[in-house]
């Protein structure tokens, strides 16, 4: 296509993203498979859903890692896991007041939501009364919202969780149907859904997203978007694969920063009204282009991830601020 063709036809996807028509895999694909000289006009044209749906406001999110190591299950992307030699932390849930203490810091960071994140199957009846707790008091004393993520839940597990004030709870695809079980194979795909069906019908907010980078093919993104969007997901982070040594990916290569733009677009498209948060790698994987990425996303974390580190609070502020941007108050 030519220059002007091309531009024309990112547009033509603006547009009927803004009808809420679902993109055919053929312009899924177009998408992905892009001429990097089309970058710019790709990401205008992403900006044309993100600001008719959510203005230049920038939604900030900090994690907890409220419980490290320890998980049986064998996903090849974690550090955590059981398959994994990295060499991180392994510590039991925090205890109260250290999630409390992790609450009041993403205040300080100007992050709207706060997520308690732990490693494992899924909570013992133990853990769940533990965050139980402190969600109870942080509701009470902060307005922040409460997003959970701690595994595979049964249903009386998140009808609790709501109860307690959980707004939002993240179970990620993490990848498409198809391959899945390249990727883990201590639980499917279909029981990932299944969390984020319970969550839903428990009255939270559903999050789900992926992690691209890990042996995927491009018609395997435009499908988990597809996924995506039939799950009705309200917010979706995208991930970009750290091969962490010591995991059974680490000789995976990082994507590149115009690859990443491009899947970002691509989500903005497909699941237009939603939230799209650029999420683990996205220091590494968009290097000095990613002011670029809030042109189709609409929400960052700051600071720290699970196991690898995030950028300086600052320079996230200074970047959104540069860019003529602004960041979403944390007022409930």
């Amino acid at each position: 296509m030519s220059l002007v063709t091309e531009v024309l036809y990112w547009d033509k996807l603006a547009d009927k993203a803004l009808l809420r028509e679902r993109l055919t895999m053929e312009e899924g694909l177009a998408v992905l498979d892009g001429d990097d000289k089309q970058l710019l006009p790709l990401m205008q044209a992403a900006y044309k859903v993100r600001s008719y749906y959510f203005g230049n406001k920038v939604k900030l999110n900090m994690i907890m890692n409220a419980k490290s190591g320890l998980c049986p299950e064998d996903c090849g992307y974690c550090s955590q896991s059981i398959v994994s030699n990295a060499p991180v932390a392994k510590y039991s849930l925090l205890d109260k007041e250290s999630l409390l203490a992790g609450a009041r810091e993403a205040m300080a960071r100007q992050a709207g939501t706060y997520c308690i994140v732990a490693s494992g199957r899924g909570p013992t009846p133990r853990e769940l009364d533990q965050v139980i707790d402190a969600v109870t008091e942080i509701r009470s004393t902060m307005p922040l919202k409460i997003c959970a993520c701690l595994g595979l839940l049964r249903d009386d597990q998140a009808d609790r969780l709501a109860a307690a004030g959980v707004h939002r709870y993240n179970h990620n695809l993490n990848t498409s149907q198809t391959n899945y079980a390249s990727i883990t194979t201590t639980h499917s795909y279909e029981q990932r859904v299944e969390t984020v069906e319970k969550v839903k019908a428990s009255g939270m907010s559903p999050c789900s997203g992926v992690i691209i980078g890990m042996g995927e093919s491009a018609a395997e993104i435009v499908e988990t978007a597809y996924a995506l969007r039939e799950l009705d997901a309200d917010s979706i982070p995208v991930n970009f694969l750290v091969p962490i040594p010591g995991t059974p990916l680490e000789s995976y290569t990082r994507i590149t920063p115009m690859h990443a733009l491009k899947v970002l677009a691509l989500f903005r498209f497909i699941c237009p009204t939603k939230e799209i948060r650029v999420s683990g790698g996205r220091e590494s994987s968009l290097r000095h282009l990613q002011p670029l990425s809030l042109y189709a996303a609409n929400s960052w974390f700051i600071g720290d991830y699970l196991t690898t580190g995030g950028q300086e609070i600052n320079t996230d502020h200074q970047m959104i601020q540069d860019l003529g941007f602004e960041i979403e108050s944390c007022a409930i």
